[in-house]
């Protein structure tokens, strides 16, 4: 009666790929039109002038000039302050 052992069940072996996610041009870099400058998830970065945003959430440079970070503070509807980090080309 030849069979095989049963074999032991392995786990942790499944992993997702990496995303890559994060800052792709830093403040005073060049940009080309339509050079990424940031990936994320959600909108932690918002876009400013010549400046857009993919569907997700990719900020990405509409003309050639120098990336500029800024802040805006913005005052919601319950009168509580938010800053929003804008990014700019300039």
């Amino acid at each position: 009666m030849a069979h095989t052992k049963a074999g032991g069940t392995a786990k942790n072996l499944r992993d997702s790929k990496p995303k890559y996610l994060g800052i792709k041009l830093s403040d005073g870099s060049h940009a080309k039109p339509g050079a990424i400058i940031i990936r994320q998830r959600g909108s932690e970065y918002v876009p400013g002038k010549n400046v857009r945003m993919g569907k997700d959430h990719t900020l990405f440079a509409v003309t050639a000039g120098i990336v500029k970070f800024a802040s805006r503070r913005r005052i919601r509807f319950d009168r509580s302050v938010h800053v929003k980090r804008v990014i700019n080309v300039v």
